[in-house]
């Protein structure tokens, strides 16, 4: 394996002009498919079927009545179809690194564990040199660079634009993906900029993705009490529509398990899936729950690993128009996130190397995962781990001769 798998970053990858690596038919391939016996058996979960062939999508009722059946098995298994139809067997995933770039915060929201105040003994903010010297280990390894973090009180676009910049100058090969939608928010008013006028700044030194963090739960009466001071619903839905704009594609994420309702998430999807509509810009949705440790919301409702996988399960129902589900393993774990891969999930993100948010919030996913670690835990479910690109346009396959592989459309 080792051998297999060594200089893996520079390897070619093949291109392909396939809506983000999948079937742009699948509803017609979900209709041909065979009905496990659970799903012909449940009448709610046939309706949503034969919507999603016919109709193209369920609708508002539907999605709360499938996230009212007693038999999650069931759900996995129509949202595992719905997978297979646009993926067949293929998991993606890719090689990155999580660079945060403070954590000192002018907000303190009540979910999270990562912030400090500019006095706390852990406050850090990174100069551009510091930034660059954290990728330094990894940039023959990574061809991506996430970076978020705090709104930091004196930082203007300036400070960015030199980070993008002199980044892409070191590491031309390393894709950056940064900044949350209430840290653009945060900068243009720093910046006495608009925010299409940020947005084109960033682009133009360097930014090539945002991805979809702060979204938590996309109604305001549930963000005034988990997240005042942040980005309203509409703020966020209009900032990633700007960056859609300007052809910046960006992803979206759902924080459930606090206050919220099943309705509340419902309306979250319908927002996302609304926008996309108008902007097809999404390119992946993360739905993760709150983990509670060390932070001051002691009414959060929690969500067992149970009620992840369903929300991941109906998050491929009804998000119809998004490509790509993301089990994101820092947040739920390896064991729950490789369950997701056979409940609706085709993304479990990459070999991260480094990651701060999650982990100050109690997360105990391991940060030394090799590609043979992400390899191997992809395989265990019986799928063919496949390595992609940042924006889903570029893909290689790992081993394919252990499985059998009907059709592979990235590979047309």
């Amino acid at each position: 394996m080792v051998e297999l798998l060594e200089g893996f970053v520079n390897r070619p990858m093949l291109e392909t002009t396939a809506p983000l690596g999948g079937h742009k038919d699948w509803r017609s391939n979900l209709k041909s498919m065979p009905i496990p016996e659970s799903v012909s058996s449940n009448s709610v979960l046939t309706e949503a079927l034969e919507s999603l062939i016919e109709n193209g999508r369920i609708n508002r009722k539907q999605a709360l009545d499938v996230y009212q059946v007693a038999d999650l098995n069931a759900i996995f298994s129509l949202a595992n179809m719905v997978k297979q139809s646009r993926f067949d067997n293929q998991i993606f995933f890719n090689q990155n690194l999580h660079v945060n770039t403070t954590n000192i915060c002018v907000l303190a929201c009540r979910f999270c564990a990562f912030r400090k105040g500019p006095r706390h003994s852990d406050a850090y903010e990174l100069s551009v040199e510091e930034y660059l010297h954290r990728i330094e280990p990894y940039s023959d390894k990574i061809d991506e660079v996430h970076s978020v973090g705090g709104l930091h009180p004196t930082w203007t676009i300036d400070h960015y634009q030199k980070l993008y910049s002199s980044a892409k100058k070191k590491f031309p090969h390393i894709h950056i993906k940064s900044l949350t939608a209430v840290e653009i928010k945060h900068l243009a008013k720093r910046s006495n900029l608009s925010v299409h006028e940020t947005l084109q700044k960033l682009h133009s030194s360097g930014l090539d993705s945002i991805p979809g963090g702060g979204a938590e739960i996309l109604v305001d009466k549930i963000r005034d009490r988990i997240c005042r001071g942040k980005e309203t619903s509409s703020e966020y839905l209009e900032i990633h529509r700007e960056a859609h704009k300007l052809g910046i594609p960006t992803n979206c994420t759902m924080l459930f398990g606090t206050i919220e309702s099943i309705e509340d998430r419902i309306t979250h999807l319908e927002l996302l899936r609304e926008l996309q509509d108008e902007t097809n810009g999404f390119q992946c949705f993360v739905p993760y729950p709150f983990l509670p440790d060390y932070t001051r919301l002691p009414e959060a409702q929690l969500a067992t690993s149970n009620e992840i996988l369903r929300t991941i399960a109906i998050s491929r129902l009804m998000l119809d128009n998004i490509p790509h589900i993301k089990a994101y393993r820092m947040n739920i774990g390896d064991y729950v996130a490789q369950m997701a891969l056979v409940s609706g999930a085709d993304d479990i993100d990459g070999t991260v190397g480094h990651e701060e948010i999650m982990h100050s919030a109690g997360s105990t996913t391991p940060l030394d995962s090799q590609v043979d670690d992400l390899v191997n835990l992809i395989e265990d479910t019986n799928q063919c781990s496949i390595r992609r690109n940042s924006i889903y346009s570029k893909f290689e396959m790992i081993r394919p001769q252990k499985h059998e592989i009907n059709s592979l459309p990235l590979l047309n």
